[in-house]
């Protein structure tokens, strides 16, 4: 009688916990944003929302160096999902990429991380918002002729935007196109190829090197 008495309330439980994995897993089945947090056992050197920044090697990125007079050519944010380290980057799509693999495409493997110097500010409920406002981006595609739209996006856009309108952050100024250094053959080739005659020199851009020389971050990791 005993083995019975109790065999009923475990039963239902275990009926019961299926079912709202079952519901969970129903609910948001191609969800990357969403998941269950895992503690660590080794405090990270990473943070959730921290900037990172790498020099790519394309012909594309090497404009943008000389255009930027920075090292920097690419940059994303990084995310803690599922107790895993990923940075939500644009490229060809807008996709979350394995940090070891993300440091891996950059040159020599070099990178550098910037945080907020107010760490405070990115509390769980604001990180949270940041990766709920970064879904409408995923997939999307790569935004090779720098428009301020949300219909194509490249990289330091993606991260001022998920900042500035989820967490009410603006990390740099915007600028205008005519302001940086358009003058080298190199950069002028890649101009010519994207707008042939009709630069829009005045179309809103933000650059990889003015997150990295914004005011409101810090470096915590520089591998260069």
């Amino acid at each position: 009688m005993k083995i019975k008495k109790y065999l009923f309330p475990i039963i239902t439980f275990i009926i019961s916990f299926g079912c709202a994995l079952f519901i969970s897993i129903k609910v948001f089945p191609n969800n990357p944003f969403t998941g269950n947090k895992v503690e660590k056992t080794v405090l990270s050197k990473y943070k959730d929302g921290d900037v990172i920044f790498q020099t790519s090697e394309s012909k594309q990125c090497e404009a943008v160096r000389i255009a930027t007079n920075s090292k920097f050519s690419h940059c994303g944010i990084i995310y803690d999902i599922n107790g895993k380290w990923f940075v939500f980057e644009a490229v060809q799509p807008v996709k979350l990429t394995p940090l070891e693999d993300w440091i891996k495409h950059g040159k020599e493997s070099k990178y550098v991380v910037k945080r907020l110097k107010n760490e405070g500010i990115l509390k769980p409920d604001i990180l949270q918002k940041m990766k709920d406002y970064s879904q409408q981006f995923d997939g999307k595609e790569y935004d090779a002729y720098f428009e301020w739209t949300d219909n194509r996006i490249y990289c330091s856009e993606l991260v001022w935007k998920i900042y500035k309108n989820a967490a009410g952050i603006e990390l740099s100024k915007l600028r205008e196109l005519k302001e940086f250094n358009l003058e080298d053959p190199r950069v002028q080739k890649i101009l010519k190829e994207r707008y042939g005659n009709d630069i829009p020199l005045e179309e809103k851009v933000v650059a990889p090197s003015d997150l990295a020389d914004s005011d409101v971050l810090k470096t915590v990791i520089d591998t260069y």
